[in-house]
């Protein structure tokens, strides 16, 4: 059973979402999503300052069986990315949780309350 924390809201395509303090969101990929990929040898992280949509392609994790999109889990501006998740991709294999891959500034705060909560995201996981 993968690592779901009850603390994240989450994505139909296994991405997770933090609120920060300051309002920004963090994103990463589910532990369900690394333990499915392998051991990731890649990451391509999008640009600071990009714009994106809800459920735009914004970034990429490849491992040595698959490459897979990471999607925009809501719109907004990308304020930050996790340069050393991208130096060191085994780092997210290590701690999907704590590896986080980057922060967007959301352009609806209130959207993040339309993701999906531990519990719904589990059955997700594991159909």
């Amino acid at each position: 059973m993968s690592n779901v924390p009850a603390n994240l809201k989450y994505t139909e395509s296994h991405e997770w979402v933090r609120v920060e303090a300051d309002g920004t969101v963090t994103i990463g990929i589910t532990d369900h999503a690394q333990e499915a990929l392998g051991d990731l040898v890649f990451i391509e992280l999008p640009d600071v300052g990009k714009s994106l949509a809800a459920g735009q392609e914004c970034a990429i994790v490849e491992s040595v069986k698959a490459a897979a999109d990471v999607y925009a889990p809501i719109a907004g501006e990308v304020t930050e990315v996790n340069a050393s998740a991208a130096d060191a991709p085994e780092s997210v294999n290590q701690d999907a949780y704590a590896a986080w891959l980057f922060k967007l500034k959301p352009a609806n705060a209130a959207a993040v309350d339309a993701l999906l909560d531990a519990a719904a995201y589990s059955k997700v996981a594991d159909a």
